[in-house]
């Protein structure tokens, strides 16, 4: 699959890059948040944040442990790893993520040192982690000024006041000083400009949990 939207003849580039290639992972997700900035940038920008699990049989792979996981509805053995895109009206993009480690690994050290966890690594909630990331897309002069994310992720000090305006939460919750009202303002004045044109629902997408909707406007 990565071979083809690299347009690629086949898979052997992608092969030795992933698998005999040494390369560093920050140093290409620093690559790729300045090609979305490059091609996608505006100032008012929605950094969107949200977590997913990747289903695992062994107990090996860094990270991996019975949570529970949105993929596949229930606690089962997986990985976790919370990811932000980038979104404007030219498009959207991924631009960094960060690997959840339950405490089951960063107070193991033998499970540290075999999957080479760096040891200044301390545990972090999920919120935490997302706000790691918000804190390094500000580093890196990344315009946005809003936040998106599942209302999980406002228990974290600082993750309510990262965007430059509004932090939106999928339970339609605004997180600020300013008024509910005031808030509301902003975003029927936002969709305003966009259009008034009906909602419609997307999907559904096939996923091997069953049918997932999706709203989207236009």
């Amino acid at each position: 699959m990565r071979a083809e939207a690299a347009g690629d003849p086949g898979p052997w580039r992608q092969q030795a890059v992933l698998g005999r290639s040494q390369w560093d992972a920050d140093a290409l997700r620093d690559v790729v948040r300045e090609h979305v900035v490059e091609t996608l940038a505006e100032p008012d920008a929605v950094l969107v944040l949200d977590e997913t699990g990747f289903l695992k049989q062994g107990k090996s792979s860094c990270g991996v442990h019975r949570q529970y996981t949105g993929s596949a509805g229930k606690i089962t053995n997986c990985q976790i790893g919370v990811f932000a895109a980038y979104v404007s009206t030219k498009g959207h993009a991924f631009l960094d993520r960060a690997l959840y480690l339950p405490k089951a690994w960063t107070d193991d050290p033998n499970r540290r040192a075999a999957t080479h966890v760096p040891e200044t690594l301390a545990f972090a909630t999920k919120p935490q982690l997302a706000l790691a990331v918000i804190k390094r897309a500000i580093a890196a002069d990344v315009p946005f000024a809003w936040v998106a994310a599942d209302s999980v992720y406002w228990d974290c000090p600082g993750l309510d006041t990262a965007g430059e305006s509004f932090c939106l939460v999928s339970s339609l919750m605004w997180q600020r000083n300013p008024t509910l009202a005031e808030a509301r303002h902003v975003a029927a004045a936002k969709l305003t400009r966009r259009g008034s044109q009906p909602d419609r629902r997307r999907g559904p997408s096939r996923v091997p949990e069953g049918q997932r909707l999706h709203e989207a406007e236009g």
